[in-house]
């Protein structure tokens, strides 16, 4: 009987009462509100430290070579993968209203326009975002931002500034790069079952794309960059947890700059429609 009576208390000590979940729930609003008004000022000062001299010329160029040059393998694979199955998918929908011939401008736009940017965005987030927030949060714990602010260096415009506005630069270069290698994929799923050449192919292909379709484009993989570089760093930049703070700040780059790929995309699908 003792017992049972211990395990009773143990019970009702546990069970969560409405003030503790009321409580609980305005110190996640509270710690909601400071992370965003701290990412705010995070963004702030990346645009006040865009009109300071000096800039750090050398460490952007080596970081664009590592964002763009070290993610055309597995940007490349992608794409044409991309294109090939989008392609082989396509075609049995098409063949049955016999438009077969509109396989190549059908797949050029869906890929200029929406699949090209996304998924060359997201490959980005997993593979440069989770690499710069790593990376950020291994030089915190390390001390080797404190041992730039002792040297007289701004941490800052070195790792931080530089890394956001290559991400910026080269995205929209990886998403030309990625629609003209899914293009190649198309082309060589069109021919699988078919027989094509290569100038008919990309002629009934660029006949259906305009500038509207390519402008829109690029812009959004501009803000997409710019979004996965700012969030990579900031998780990057303000780690504090030690060691288990890095892979927590590579896991949570990876997950909000994806979120935020989507979320961006939503908003200029709504403003192209608009405008367009």
């Amino acid at each position: 009987m003792p017992k049972k009576s211990a395990v009773h208390a143990n019970f009702k000590s546990k069970k969560f009462s409405f003030k503790n979940v009321v409580i609980t729930c305005f110190d996640w609003i509270e710690q909601f509100l400071i992370k965003v008004a701290d990412f705010s000022l995070f963004t702030a000062r990346f645009f006040k430290e865009l009109f300071i001299p000096p800039f750090e010329w050398n460490e952007f160029v080596r970081q664009a070579y590592f964002i763009g040059n070290k993610s055309l393998f597995l940007v490349g694979i992608t794409g044409f993968i991309m294109g090939l199955v989008l392609t082989i998918q396509s075609r049995p929908t098409l063949a049955e209203f016999g438009a077969e011939s509109w396989l190549p401008a059908m797949i050029s736009v869906s890929i200029v326009r929406e699949i090209g940017p996304v998924i060359t965005a997201l490959i980005c987030a997993g593979k440069v975002g989770s690499g710069i927030g790593a990376e950020l949060a291994s030089m915190k714990v390390t001390e080797q931002i404190d041992a730039m602010e002792v040297s007289g260096i701004n941490p800052f415009k070195y790792i931080v500034f530089t890394r956001i506005l290559a991400s910026s630069l080269m995205l929209p270069l990886l998403t030309i790069y990625s629609d003209f290698i899914s293009m190649l994929g198309s082309f060589v799923g069109v021919n699988i079952k078919g027989d094509s050449s290569f100038h008919l192919f990309f002629a009934q292909a660029f006949a259906e794309i305009s500038f509207m379709d390519v402008i829109p484009s690029l812009i959004k993989t501009l803000f997409f960059g710019f979004s996965i570089g700012l969030i990579s760093t900031y998780q990057g930049y303000t780690s504090n947890k030690g060691t288990e703070g890095v892979g927590q700040a590579a896991n949570t780059a990876v997950v909000i700059s994806s979120l935020m790929v989507f979320i961006i995309d939503i908003v200029a699908v709504q403003v192209t429609s608009i405008f367009l």
